[in-house]
């Protein structure tokens, strides 16, 4: 499990049904949801986009 931090509940959480998803400028993230709020939670997980 990822763990990320959600806004709502203020504090850090487990991440359910995390996936790794690709953002629009190229860096990779993970996206999934709150379990006790049920609030959407990302996380940056790095690899940034390559410049020319």
């Amino acid at each position: 499990m990822v763990e990320g931090y959600c806004v709502k509940c203020k504090a850090k959480q487990e991440m359910s049904n995390a996936e790794e998803v690709t953002m629009k400028n190229g860096r990779k993230a993970m996206k999934g949801k709150c379990p006790k709020c049920d609030t959407g939670m990302y996380r940056i997980t790095g690899g940034g986009a390559k410049k020319k």
